[in-house]
């Protein structure tokens, strides 16, 4: 579904992905876990095209994505919930829904979808004619998600869903992303929160300083004794 082919990536002169090579495939959760400034973010931000290629392929679908612009990659189904929520926080919690279907005509079914992502998030039920600045953290990104699946995505791309979130809400949350998969929307997760991650992913690759130095089925990763010293307390 998802492939990336020795991908280098600048910000200015900072190299930050340096030849990452990964592949996501159809209903998996795929997770990419490494330290703060490992590279996680900048590979969620290349594969939604906010961010471009200096070198390497990227493809999905088997469609080379390396020069699609960020709103032709959301039609051709691809969404992110971005890192730190970014609601729309003037808007209320149906706005939100509503921008998230920016490029559907078919009125009846986003309503229909509006409905799942109710029944996925009671709560953005109850809050619907809120503003969505004054949620809490995890009912933001409930939100964020939500809007995230308004565009019927193929895959979803997550960036640090747990950041800042009660334990009780990380559980919540994650329980979630694996109720979204089964579902059959396939998943990339970026997450600081190793153990949470490699509890549901299928797959797993480890980044350091924009490199893949690890990469497996996710229990193979999390009984590692490397992955286990640096990222789960082990």
């Amino acid at each position: 579904m998802l492939v990336l082919e020795n991908v280098h990536v600048y910000y200015g002169a900072i190299h930050a992905l340096k030849g990452i090579s990964l592949e996501v495939n159809n209903g998996e959760i795929v997770t990419l876990i490494g330290s703060n400034g490992a590279g996680k973010s900048t590979s969620l931000k290349t594969i939604s095209g906010l961010l471009r290629p200096k070198q390497g392929k990227l493809s999905f679908n088997g469609e080379d994505l390396s020069l699609v612009q960020p709103q032709a990659i959301v039609s051709k189904g691809i969404s992110q919930v971005p890192e730190g929520r970014r609601v729309f926080a003037n808007m209320t919690v149906m706005e939100n829904l509503e921008l998230g279907a920016f490029l559907r005509k078919d009125k009846g079914e986003i309503k229909k979808d509006i409905e799942k992502v109710f029944e996925l998030f009671p709560r953005l039920n109850e809050r619907k004619g809120q503003l969505s600045g004054t949620l809490s953290g995890g009912e933001q990104q409930m939100l964020a998600m939500g809007r995230a699946l308004m565009s019927r995505p193929q895959l979803l791309l997550l960036d640090e869903p747990s950041m800042g979130l009660a334990p009780i809400l990380v559980k919540q949350i994650f329980s979630i992303v694996q109720e979204i998969n089964s579902t059959g929307t396939t998943i990339l997760l970026v997450e600081q929160n190793a153990h949470m991650a490699l509890s549901i992913a299928h797959r797993a690759y480890v980044i350091e300083t924009g490199k893949i130095v690890l990469a497996g089925d996710s229990k193979t990763l999390a009984a590692s004794e490397e992955v286990k010293k640096a990222y789960l307390g082990g």
